[in-house]
């Protein structure tokens, strides 16, 4: 595999169960390069998302992400591959009995950060990079959503990822909040890491253009 591709996939399938979700997938990820997946709810983005993350066992063709070849992955190996991702999703999905700093802190200490001292320089490096210098100290239920989902992208970025999924990060938030959160996840890419945005936003693509990829009739096509 090319070191300069973060992600390739050579003719995938994605099933759910029987069902074939995805046919003839080809798609080649440079490092640092921002990407759409535009598409109906239920057209297949998750479940590519899914399979880039291990959460769907890929049966058929060739991906590669991170290093880590899909069709050998074993269960065991899913957590080291998604410490090299970060993953965001629409709801947040942050602890609701634990601070925003705690909150960050738990993923750490999961994934063997263990000198207190780096793990707290880390967490104050990424509420910095959200703007969220102030906010360590507070409860996810005292935050906007839009503080949320920064708080989802400081976390997404603890382990130095080399790509961020983003699976409609911006579902649950108001128009103005969704371009502050598109404009910090496209910023990511200056770090040499790769972001895939899944949304039905056209608004936000059109804003804030990037490759984009459209979901249609179980198949994944690039636009001109």
């Amino acid at each position: 595999m090319d070191l300069n591709l973060a992600i390739s996939l050579k003719n995938v399938s994605i099933y759910q169960g029987d069902s074939l979700i995805l046919s003839r997938v080809n798609l080649d990820v440079r490092k640092g390069e921002h990407i759409y997946l535009m598409g109906k709810t239920g057209s297949g983005k998750s479940s590519l998302l899914e399979t880039l993350y291990g959460e769907i066992a890929l049966t058929e063709g060739e991906a590669y992400i991170a290093e880590f070849d899909l069709r050998k992955i074993r269960r065991k190996q899913i957590p080291m591959l998604r410490r090299k991702l970060g993953i965001i999703f629409q709801d947040f999905q942050l602890l609701p009995d634990r601070t925003v700093k705690n909150n960050l802190l738990f993923v750490l200490h999961a994934t063997g950060w263990k000198d207190a001292k780096k793990t707290d320089e880390r967490v104050n490096e990424v509420l910095d990079k959200v703007g969220l210098q102030t906010k360590g100290f507070k409860m996810p239920h005292e935050l906007s959503g839009g503080e949320q989902q920064r708080v989802a992208i400081a976390r997404s970025l603890l382990n130095h990822p080399e790509i961020i999924l983003a699976d409609e990060p911006t579902g649950n938030l108001d128009p103005d909040t969704s371009e502050d959160i598109i404009k910090l996840l496209s910023g990511i890419t200056e770090t040499n890491c790769a972001v895939i945005i899944a949304t039905h936003n056209l608004s936000l693509v059109q804003k804030f253009p990037a490759r984009t990829l459209r979901f249609a009739n179980g198949e994944m096509n690039e636009d001109a």
